[in-house]
């Protein structure tokens, strides 16, 4: 195996004084022969046409050989080893050494080899045909044998001390040279080089056979060799083109994530190795960033423009579609050397650089994607004046250390209202107000502890969950320290204002959750105003309002066996053209002596009880009949149900809600079931299958309140949805908060992007119809539309339309015609505000 290194190639430390043993080892062989030869000189022109065919015929093993490239190294597979041991049949040992010296540095020249290249072909031949030599000494016997097996026999170990011998003194060489490690240098290739050795050792036995026959015979020996090489030739790129394809439908696959910095991380690593490359690098448009490395990782990750070290030739390839339409960068492989890339590396090349434009492409919007649902989420969950968590992330917070308040002790509670606070807005203005509510939030988030969550609840109201306390009397010395955050007074313009406030203390429940947390903490305050107090502790004694659930979730028996839960019923319509699209199911308690009764104030007895099932079942069956009248009387519109996730965790809710509309003759895309998003992660895994059923039976599903800060873009994904409904509090503030219309702007880019239709709740008045619509929104409910009513009523307005046109209850913003669609609008559905239908159980 010969080694030709093109010039400007790192030279490693290692190398220099390697080659430099084998020059010396070389060099006294060469002496020694040179010894040998002053007793055996050329005598006679015979002699000199002898030196002269052994040096030409090593001369040509030398330069007939097949390349291979490794980095910018060429590395090739000779016939020189085959010229020495055929020299040693035709001359001397002694000459068949010098002329093998002779023959490399002719060889080299032709090359335009390098001098430590030069150097180091001559020395390791030369040690090869003394190792040849040895073998024949070391056996004394003559040179070539008379026998056929003999000649066989001492011919095979001649050439294997000779094969072993040039890879033992070249395969450290190269691998310090290529910066490969010497165990895979000696695999690599090993089938194929064990296969040449075997044709060289062949053309070798023949030739000295038909040497010891008649010489004449020798010209068909070049035909033969000539054959034999391009076979090998053609067997070795074969295998190399094999190799490269394979590795590159492996990078290729291997592209396929959706973080950027992975994508690049394998995209250098592997076209190191694909390419044989010194380094790869990537620069990216978006951004101006480029990386480089190689095998090892990368080793550069910064602005555009940045020197490399690696000098010598660049082969750069834009980084763009089959189409060429799309141009994310540019790739650029760097070789320390000069290097032409064969036709078939430069094919391989573009298709690695369009899959890994494809990938970029792919990382980067699933970033963009990220980041915009991040940002939302942020939104989401954060008081747009005051940068406090607001409501939804307090429940949200407070909800999750409820569920671990056993290993991370006492959970309260503090609720804090600012007293008085309409008289700074009425007397010095809204802004001024503004201001004193930031300062408020600073200086509650500075008292607070480590570990505390400050959160605005809304106008004047502020509240502070305490977690991990030792006690729950620590709570009320926490809310001392930070009521009195408060006692001094507050710069403004000059001016220095005084506020007061009330707090009130509540320890977590032992049933109810975060809502009855928040609960007891408001009733605590308002104990607090009462009684003139600063603070005040929530006591169970004085809670009317607790005493009456209790009342009332005795009774839910009786209610349940005399259908005392009534189901109402809020359009959703089209916001172009005021038709009627899909209609949200409400639940009501009629109670005898208490009339209409809200839902906020026995659901969460019902979900507590053993009576959901029964409950939900009922108002699931009063909205299947009502869609089932709408339909015959010539209104088909699909009715929206709520989910409870206990209902998911059973395996058999599919089959009953699907039952459910075979009795009432409905086909599965008329009902709606909407999700909530507290569904948990932990809860996604067993709920997966039951979603599959019911989307593949053609029920539609739709995810409530998204944009609250409980959604996630991964609960998105997991959730196979057709819909997302806005909620209402984003709608209610879009006109005077630049935030909240960023929130729904991002939410409807998303359902686009998704293919997902988006439903807006809480549409009060026109002016919010027509900006959602302007926005993209194609579908909306709240009152401007329809207040809840029964399904009778609900019918009747349906059948007299708006302005005389059955099915709208809303005249179009555009005339006929003048409309353009936005989006093309599937069945929209919807789901309860606090006052909707309650969670549906299997």
């Amino acid at each position: 195996m010969d080694r030709t290194t093109r010039r400007h190639r790192r030279t490693d430390p290692r190398l220099l004084p390697l080659v430099g043993a084998l020059v010396l080892a070389a060099a006294i062989v060469a002496v020694s022969a040179a010894v040998a030869t002053g007793s055996d000189l050329p005598d006679g022109a015979g002699d000199v046409s002898t030196i002269f065919a052994l040096v030409l015929m090593i001369t040509l093993g030398a330069v007939v050989k097949v390349p291979l490239r490794i980095r910018s190294t060429i590395f090739s597979f000779a016939w020189v080893e085959t010229a020495i041991v055929i020299g040693l049949a035709l001359a001397p040992a002694p000459w068949v050494i010098l002329c093998t010296g002779a023959g490399i540095a002719c060889a080299s020249l032709l090359s335009r080899l390098t001098a430590i290249q030069t150097a180091f072909g001559i020395a390791k031949h030369t040690l090869v045909a003394a190792g040849a030599t040895g073998v024949i000494l070391l056996l004394d016997r003559r040179w070539p044998p008379d026998g056929f097996w003999d000649l066989f026999l001492l011919l095979g170990a001649v050439y294997l001390v000779a094969a072993v011998l040039d890879d033992l003194l070249a395969i450290p060489v190269i691998a310090l040279a290529s910066g490969t490690r010497i165990t895979r240098q000696f695999r690599n290739h090993l089938d194929l080089r064990l296969a040449g050795f075997a044709v060289r050792f062949v053309v070798a036995v023949f030739t000295l056979l038909i040497l010891r026959a008649d010489p004449r015979l020798l010209l068909a020996v070049p035909p033969l060799v000539l054959s034999l090489h391009l076979a090998y030739s053609a067997r070795i790129r074969g295998r190399t083109e094999q190799q490269a394809w394979q590795r590159l439908a492996r990078t290729t696959d291997a592209l396929n994530v959706v973080d950027l910095d992975n994508v690049l991380t394998t995209a250098v690593t592997q076209a190191t190795e694909l390419f044989s490359a010194d380094e790869v690098e990537i620069e990216l448009r978006d951004g101006g960033r480029t990386v480089r490395g190689g095998t090892g990782g990368i080793t550069f990750d910064g602005p555009t423009g940045t020197p490399t070290d690696v000098d010598g030739t660049i082969v750069p390839t834009p980084l763009e579609g089959h189409d060429r339409s799309v141009d994310v960068g540019v790739l650029r492989l760097r070789f320390r050397g000069p290097v032409q890339l064969s036709e078939r590396e430069q094919y391989t090349l573009r298709t690695f650089a369009s899959a890994l434009c494809t990938a970029v492409r792919n990382a980067q919007a699933y970033a963009e994607l990220a980041r915009v649902a991040d940002e939302h989420a942020y939104a989401a969950a954060h008081d747009a004046l005051t940068d406090l968590a607001n409501r939804r992330h307090l429940l949200d917070q407070g909800t999750e250390q409820l569920s671990a308040r056993h290993a991370d002790g006492v959970t309260a509670l503090v609720l804090i209202d600012l007293n008085h606070f309409k008289e700074v807005n009425d007397t010095l203005g809204h802004a001024a107000g503004d201001q004193v509510l930031v300062q408020v939030a600073g200086r509650l988030r500075g008292a607070a502890q480590e570990g505390d969550l400050v959160a605005r609840l809304g106008g004047d109201e502020f509240a502070v969950l305490l977690r991990g306390l030792p006690a729950p009397a620590v709570a009320a010395h926490r809310a001392e320290t930070l009521l009195a955050a408060l006692h001094e007074p507050f710069e403004l313009d000059g001016m220095r204002i005084s506020v007061e406030a009330s707090g009130g203390i509540s320890a977590a429940p032992a049933t109810g959750g975060m809502a009855e947390l928040l609960r007891r903490a408001d009733v605590a305050m308002y104990q607090a105003k009462r009684a003139g107090q600063r603070i005040s502790t929530y006591a169970p004694s004085r809670d009317t309002a607790d005493l009456g659930r209790l009342t009332l979730g005795g009774e839910l028996p009786r209610a349940v066996a005399d259908h005392e839960f009534i189901v109402n019923f809020q359009p959703i319509v089209d916001l172009g053209s005021g038709a009627v699209t899909s209609v949200e199911a409400l639940a009501r308690w009629h109670h005898p002596i208490h009339g209409m009764i809200d839902p906020l104030r026995f659901l969460e007895a019902v979900e507590r009880s053993g009576l959901l099932p029964a409950f939900a079942e009922a108002i699931l069956d009063q909205a299947l009949i009502a869609a089932a009248g709408w339909r015959d009387a010539g209104f088909d519109v699909p009715v929206a149900v709520n989910v409870s996730p206990r209902s998911l965790l059973d395996a058999r809710f599919p089959g009953s809600v699907l039952a459910r509309l075979r009795a009432h003759d409905l086909p599965p895309d008329r009902l709606v079931l909407e999700l909530t998003e507290t569904l948990t992660l932990s809860q996604l895994d067993v709920v997966d299958r039951v979603l599959s059923r019911l989307r593949d039976e053609g029920i539609r599903l739709a995810l409530d309140d998204f944009g609250t800060g409980y959604s996630s873009l991964s609960l998105l994904s997991r959730i196979p949805v057709h819909e997302l409904k806005i909620d209402r509090s984003f709608v209610t503030t879009m006109e005077s908060s630049a935030e909240a219309a960023a929130v729904i702007r991002s939410t409807l880019d998303l359902g686009r992007s998704l293919e997902l239709d988006v439903v807006a709740e809480g549409v009060e008045s026109e002016p919010q119809r027509r900006a959602l619509w302007e926005l993209g929104c194609t579908a909306g409910q709240g009152h401007l539309f329809a207040r809840p009513m029964p399904a009778g009523t609900l019918l009747a307005a349906l059948h007299r339309g708006a302005g005389g046109h059955p099915g709208t209850l809303a005249p179009p913003l555009h005339d006929a015609g003048a409309v353009i669609r936005l989006t093309q609008s599937r069945r929209q559905t919807g789901r309860a505000r606090p006052d909707r239908l309650p969670h549906l159980p299997a």
